[in-house]
This record gives structure tokens, sequence and C-alpha cells, in this order.
């Protein structure tokens, strides 16, 4: 294991949801352990989310500053959970505004930080770091795939030739394998900066922050992302790229990572006990997607069609939707579905769900973290990707035959024979190809963690690289 020398010290910023901020930790348990003196900055509502982390390292200092509050974001709102509908665009203009207190801080600090490490979407983060004359380190949540086609929208800032067209397909042909999208499967973040207004720029200067940044960390491995990955350093120009992933947590945190509720967990492993190896799908949608009520009714009764015994984690609507409209078990599901169906309402802890023997399909909304967990868990997929980077996570799920398709689009209702159909087979011999592959790159993804690992190689350079890093005169 490499160590930081003399303690360097650090600053760690998360993006404040829930998906970008564990696997931002995770990577700061792995540099805790290295010896870093480290800084991480919460705002006060967040602050709960490093508890398992500040038991694990008292030695980690939390920086809580107020968010900042704009007239397009009520007060005291600080995550995007609780965001209105849209509001992921105003929370990243919006913690811009942290620049001036931090400067503030780093100032009046006896040993400020000599490097920065902040997720993607903190790109002002990098002007920063300049100002201050100190490295900031690119954090990406998000695979390689997603990030080099993240790369050069931002760069290339393509635009349609038919401004009315949302199926009108733009093509990424630098990039490696990389397949093609509609306008529609593009990033809602990047489409809503297409105009050029004023937030727009001030978006883009700060998403070309991270091209600019002196170095990337990525939550992925060689084997999956390889190609990639070498894309990257060819787009940046440098070498100073390290995928550590797949990010996990210390075995003793897997059953709350997310969530808290040990009670819970301990009663869904006892579900769980009662199936037979590979026999039960589980399904979640994220920590984000919330569905409708027709989506709810069209999935459940998939499921009852399917005889297939499940899993179903889901959660409430968040502030920017209408309750009625939202989330509804359809009445009498429960009843029909009794003793081969477990419905979670909130949190589930899904890294032991994943890992249990009796799951054998992952019924996802191809979130990266969720991607990583089931790669490594060695579960197949059914996907149903709904926005932001999920398209290209379950396109590269295709391109290793561990995902099958069964829905896409955040507004699409499936159809609930074909979604029955296909869940039914995902517990049969005829998926036994997505099975092996599935084991396959599990073993690929453990392997790259162990001591020697690839992952764990480029963990050690990345601490080397930002151990040497001094202020620059």
């Amino acid at each position: 294991m490499a160590i930081s020398e003399a303690g360097a010290h650090i600053l760690v910023f998360p993006y404040p949801a829930q998906g970008h901020m564990i696997p931002l930790l995770d990577l700061t348990h792995h540099l805790a352990l290295r010896n870093f003196t480290i800084t991480i900055l919460v705002t006060p509502k967040n602050l709960h989310y490093l508890n398992p982390l500040l038991i694990k390292h008292p030695s980690i200092q939390p920086l809580v500053l107020p968010f900042p509050t704009t007239s397009s974001i009520p007060e005291g709102v600080e995550n995007v959970r609780d965001l209105p509908t849209g509001g992921f665009r105003l929370m990243t203009l919006a913690l811009a505004d942290l620049y001036d207190p931090l400067v503030n801080w780093f100032q009046n600090h006896l040993s400020p930080p000599v490097a920065i490490v902040s997720d993607m979407f903190l790109g002002w983060t990098h002007q920063l770091a300049t100002d201050l004359k100190i490295k900031r380190f690119v954090f990406s949540p998000s695979g390689a795939l997603s990030l080099s086609i993240m790369y050069n929208l931002w760069h290339y800032m393509p635009k349609r030739n038919d401004p009315t067209d949302d199926n009108e397909v733009l093509r990424f042909e630098k990039i490696p394998n990389c397949p093609s999208y509609p306008w529609w499967k593009i990033s809602p973040l990047f489409r809503s900066c297409a105009e050029g207004d004023q937030q727009s720029e001030v978006l883009k200067d700060s998403l070309r922050g991270n091209m600019a940044s002196w170095g990337l960390v990525i939550n992925s491995f060689n084997e999956l992302e390889q190609v990639y990955l070498d894309y990257l350093k060819e787009f940046l120009g440098h070498d100073r790229v390290w995928a550590v992933g797949p990010l996990l947590p210390p075995v003793e945190e897997q059953v709350r990572r997310g969530g808290s509720s040990g009670i819970l967990a301990s009663e869904i492993k006892v579900w769980l006990d009662q199936f037979k190896e590979k026999s039960v799908v589980y399904v979640c949608f994220g920590s984000q997607a919330v569905l409708t009520n027709k989506q709810m009714e069209m999935l459940a009764l998939g499921l009852e069609k399917s005889g297939v015994p499940f899993l179903w984690s889901y959660k409430d609507p968040t502030k920017g939707h209408a309750v009625g409209d939202y989330s509804m078990i359809p009445p009498g599901f429960k009843d029909r579905v009794v003793g081969r169906g477990l419905i979670v309402k909130g949190w589930a802890p899904q890294v032991p769900i994943l890992t249990h023997p009796a799951v054998g399909a992952f019924l996802t909304h191809c979130g990266w973290n969720s991607v990583l967990e089931s790669i490594t868990a060695g579960v197949p997929m059914l996907t149903w990707p709904m926005g932001a980077d999920q398209f290209e996570n379950a396109d590269l799920l295709d391109e290793f035959k561990v995902g099958t398709r069964v829905c896409e689009g955040a507004l699409t209702i499936p159809d609930s024979d074909e979604l029955a159909r296909l869940v039914a087979k995902s517990m049969s011999d005829d998926q036994r190809v997505e099975m092996v592959r599935a084991e396959e790159l599990s073993k690929a993804a453990l392997s790259s963690i162990e001591k020697e690992g690839p992952s764990c190689r480029a963990l050690n350079s990345f601490v080397y690289c930002v151990s040497q890093a001094q202020p620059t005169l």
C-alpha cells in the first residue's frame, strides 16, 4: 500500500447527491488509510452522510459551510433529492457561490491543503485551485464511456440541424467504439445549456474546468473500460488518469451503505434465505428516479405475470412530484404476490442484496454505482435506463453481454407482457451466456482491487502524485 508522505493535506469536496457522494466517500476511506490529512467539505444537511467515515477515521475533519441560498432554490434545500424538478442545474450553479468562503478558509488555515479532489460537477474548483496555486483532481462517479461523451459535448458543443427534432442522432466519431445517441438521450444538463444564456455560459466554463484540471480519478476498472480510459488520456493530452474502481465500502459498512436500517437488512436476508440460488430478481431504480403510477402499475403487472420471486425497493415522490401521481403500489398487488414478492418502501441495503446467493438478476435504471455493484456481485442486469449517463451505461452492459434491455426513457410505459417474459427469461437456462459473462466480469472487478491489481496500482500511483503536490509559487 502506498503511503502519503508526511500526511499531505487534501480537501475532498463531494457533489451533494447520494449517487455522487457515496463513491467519493469510499475513495476518501482509502485515502485516509494511506495517511493523508483530509478535510471534507459538506453543507449542513449532508453532514450525516459522513458519520460512518468519521467514526472509522476520526482524524478526518469536516468543513461545514452554509449552503448558498439563491432566489431559485429555497432556503434549507441542500441536496439534489429535495430539489424541485429540473433543479439539478440550479444546484450546480448555486454551489459555485462557495468560492469566496473557501478562499477565506484557505487563507486563514495554518496548514492549508496542497490539493483539491472534487466531483466532476464542481468544475469551478479548478479555477479555485489555480487561484490558490494548488492542484485540482477531478473525481468522476461515472464511467469512462459516459465521461468521454460528456467531455466531447462540452468541448465541441454539437448542435442539432433541426432544433425541433429530438430524435436527431449525434455521433461521437472521435471516441472508439462509441454508440450514437438521439438528442433526447443526451445529458439534460447539456441540452439545457445549448441555447447559450448567461447561466449556460457559467456552467460551460465550470464543466470545461474539468478538462483543464491536473488529473482525473474514475470509479471504473481497466477490463471494463480500457478503450475509453485510453481515449481520455489522448483527449486530455496526459496520462494522469487513474481508474481506481470498483470503489466499495468496508465490509462492515455494506449493510448501511446509503441507508441506516440494520433491522430491515436482517429481515431482507431472512426472506432471501428461503429461495434457491439465482432465483430472485431484485428491482430498484436508485436514489433519484421516481416512477409514475402508470409505470408502477405496468411494472407490478409484469412482475406478477412473470411468476418469478422478486424483491422490489421503491421510494416516495420527492418535492418535484405530485404525490397523487407517483409511486403508488397498485391496490391488491401485495396480496396477490404474497410469499414470492417482498416490497420495500424506501431504502434497501443494495450491496448485501446483490451479493446474496438467491439473487439472479437486477432490474435497474443503470446508475453507475448500481452497475458496478451488480458487476462486482456477478449479477446480470435487466436494464431500464432513464436519463443522465444511464443510456451509455446500458450500452456498455449490452457490449459485455451482461445486460438485457427491458425498457428505456424516464416517461416510457413498459409493456407488462414483454416485461414478464424478460424477467422470466432472466432466470432460465437461456440466460446462461449472461450469467457466465457476469461471473467473469465479477472476477475481473474483484481482481482489479486486490493488492497488485490494476485499480490498486492506479490508486497508489494517484496517492504518490498527490503526496508530491506542492503549492506553485
